[in-house]
């Protein structure tokens, strides 16, 4: 469930809860009854690790797989057959 902030427009009281999100918004402040907002705050979040863009937390070139060599081993995709 996630927690949220609020503040009191009146007092200035600032305090945490935890809430379901189908949980009606708080409008009393708990010290003075005064009304209530909330708090939005900024929250970074960095993706890093394989399966996430190329380009995120790299060090190097940008360039993603190392590209086959032209010549020995390139095969043209096996001798079976797919189709039943």
């Amino acid at each position: 469930m996630p927690t949220y902030s609020y503040k009191c427009t009146q007092c200035g009281h600032a305090f945490d809860i935890v809430q379901s999100i189908s949980d009606g918004t708080l409008t009393a402040c708990p010290n003075c009854g005064g009304a209530l907002r909330k708090v939005f705050g900024l929250t970074g979040v960095t993706f890093n690790g394989s399966g996430f863009y190329r380009t995120d937390s790299r060090s190097g070139s940008a360039g993603g797989a190392p590209k086959p060599s032209s010549g020995s081993g390139a095969s043209s995709g096996g001798s079976g057959s797919s189709g039943s």
